[in-house]
Formats: structure tokens, C-alpha cells, sequence
């Protein structure tokens, strides 16, 4: 059983969670750039979110159906349709065989995700499913590819309520080890300075632009190379800062002025070309709860699911449904 690629955009990858315990081996996590998309599709399905998806990165595609099967869409929304008809985003859907699914652009944000009832069935590496393009682990989905899914359509009917995180916003950060290198005179300019989404980024990392000049650390050419994960932000040579992603290198240079929580990176992952973000120092103390706030939150994702009423007007064979069962009578 498989969903048939038809069209396909030019930055979309199988992903799931990602691979742990290889970063001393010199590779990285991979796996979703917005994990909280993930849990959204597995709720939605009524399934594991360990399964893996589709991530697209702007721009959908094209999909046919080879058998019945289940599909949700979560992420930046992306205007989406089944044999011409506009479905819901944040929802589950079922395709019938032969049926043609079509994803267009991104509207807001920046990685959209189809997911599929059992998963995407594509080889395990290590662990995981996830494209690593930079470390040469899978590949780009290109048209023809045949996307082998797990059976049976799943849960559908379904919808979720959207969380905002598509436009930028506020990313709440912690020290790291060399935030200390940075002088407190630029921290407190670097909290109060406005960044956009530079025209720089991937899957690797994205870079952020800003007014006035930019943002350097004591020494920072004779800085060590050190372990670095997603969500450190680097300073480059020319000031700019570089928030680093999923498939990011394992080791850097460049001075980090903070990292990024883990529960704020889905929001910053999605932010769009030209979005504004700005940073919050948090502590220790305070990142704590936030964190674990939102890991139960993701629990608590399958129990904020309910049902998806359609448009009498979007259901072509609505006259083939039974809308009235049973007998009434007139005076009883």
C-alpha cells in the first residue's frame, strides 16, 4: 500500500523524530524541524507520534492514493485539496483509491507536514526514518516515488485547533557556556534588538538580520570548537546570528550567545522570510516549567481533538450518505 507522488515541491523529506545517540559519532538529531507538527498528526490519527511524515518545506505537491487510507495535515497551513474539493487544515481526512490529494504553497509559516494513517514506511536508518541530507542519510521525494504507508484508513473526521506559531514572535532562550564571552552592555542590546528571518536558511540553521551593527564576543577568534545541538545561536563572523536546526553540525567555532528552548522551537523553525523575532533570557529555574508544561501539553493533544463538520455543500456524494434512520411519527 502506497501514496503515489504525482507532483512534489522541491524541499520535501520523509521525517519523525529523529536519531539520539550519535552526536559523539559526529551526526545530528535530524528529524522534524516542528516535532510539535508531529504530535498534532498523530492526534489527529489516533496514532504514535514515533511515526514519520512528510515534511514539506514552502510548497506541497501532488499525491494519489493506491488504497483507502487516512491522511492529517498539520504544520503551516497550505491550501489543500482532494479531487478539487478545499479541505480543512489541522485535520484528518479520508482518500479513496485513485483519489488526488493536492497541497499548494505555504500561506503562513514555513514546514507543512502530511501525515499518513500507520506511518511512512520508508527504510529505518539508525534508528529513524528522518532525511539528513547534509550527512547523506535519504533523500529529496521526488515525482514517481511510491510512499509506502502503513494499513487501514485510520481515524479521520477529525480537527485540531491551530496553534500560532507561523509568524515569528518571542523566543525564550538560555545562558549557554560562552554567553559570558558576550559583555553585558551586548546582551542586554541583543534582548532588545527586533531580528528578521534572513533569506539564509534550511534545515541546517537560519540566519537572522537586524539594524545597526552587530553582535560580537570577547576573543571569540580564539574560541575552541565545541559540541553544539539545535537551538544554539551562533554568531558568525559579521554579527549576524545563525539559530541552528535539526540537521545542524555537532561541533562549532563561532561564539553562542544563548540556545533556544526546545519547546520554543517549533515556533522558530516556522518562522516565515521577513518575520520579526526578539529573545527572552530566561533562567534555569523558569526554563524548567516551561519545558515540562509543554511536554504535557503534548500529551494532552489526543484528548483536544473533535470532530470535523463538513459543508454540506463540499460533499459531492451526499445524497448516498443516510442523513435519517429510523421511523418518526407526526403526533407522538
Amino acid at each position: 500500500m502506497s501514496l503515489i507522488v504525482r507532483h512534489i515541491g522541491p524541499a520535501c523529506t520523509v521525517q519523525d523524530q529523529g536519531r539520539v545517540g550519535y552526536l559523539d559519532q559526529g551526526l545530528s538529531r535530524s528529524g522534524a524541524a516542528d516535532l510539535l507538527a508531529l504530535h498534532e498528526g498523530a492526534a489527529l490519527l489516533n496514532q504514535s507520534p514515533d511515526l514519520a511524515a512528510l515534511e514539506m518545506a514552502g510548497i506541497g505537491g501532488e499525491f494519489e492514493a493506491e488504497e483507502p487510507i487516512g491522511i492529517a495535515l498539520t504544520g503551516a497551513p497550505m491550501q489543500a485539496s482532494i479531487d478539487g474539493v478545499t479541505i480543512a487544515w489541522n485535520a484528518s481526512h479520508y482518500l479513496e483509491a485513485g483519489q488526488r490529494l493536492i497541497i499548494g504553497a505555504a500561506a503562513r509559516g514555513t514546514y507543512g507536514y502530511l501525515h499518513v494513517s500507520g506511518g511512512i514506511g520508508t527504510q529505518s536508518f539508525l534508528g529513524s526514518r528522518a532525511a539528513h541530507l547534509t550527512a547523506k542519510i535519504g533523500h529529496t521525494i521526488q515525482v514517481g516515488d511510491k510512499l509506502p504507508v502503513g494499513s487501514g484508513p485510520g481515524v479521520t473526521g477529525m480537527k485540531l485547533a491551530h496553534d500560532d506559531r507561523f509568524s515569528g514572535g518571542v523566543l525564550r532562550v538560555i545562558a549557554s557556556f560562552q554567553t559570558p564571552l558576550f559583555d553585558q552592555t551586548t546582551l542586554d542590546r541583543f534582548a532588545e534588538t527586533e531580528f528578521r528571518r534572513g533569506s539564509r536558511a534550511n534545515r541546517m540553521g537560519m540566519q537572522l538580520d537586524s539594524t545597526g551593527e552587530g553582535f560580537a564576543a570577547k576573543g571569540q577568534l580564539n574560541i575552541l570548537s565545541e559540541v553544539i545541538t539545535p537551538g544554539d545561536i551562533q554568531m558568525t563572523g559579521t554579527g549576524n546570528p545563525f539559530i541552528l536546526l535539526p540537521e545542524c553540525q555537532t561541533t562549532g567555532g563561532y561564539p553562542r550567545i544563548a540556545t533556544v528552548l526546545p519547546c520554543d522551537l517549533p515556533r522558530a523553525a516556522q518562522t516565515p522570510p521577513g518575520g520579526a523575532i526578539r529573545f527572552q533570557f530566561v533562567s534555569l529555574d523558569e526554563a524548567t516549567p516551561l519545558q515540562a508544561a509543554y511536554r504535557a501539553g503534548l500529551a494532552r493533544l489526543p484528548a483536544q481533538i473533535e470532530p470535523l463538520v463538513r459543508d454540506p455543500h463540499d460533499i459531492p456524494d451526499l445524497l448516498s450518505y443516510q442523513l435519517i434512520s429510523g421511523m418518526i411519527s407526526a403526533t407522538d
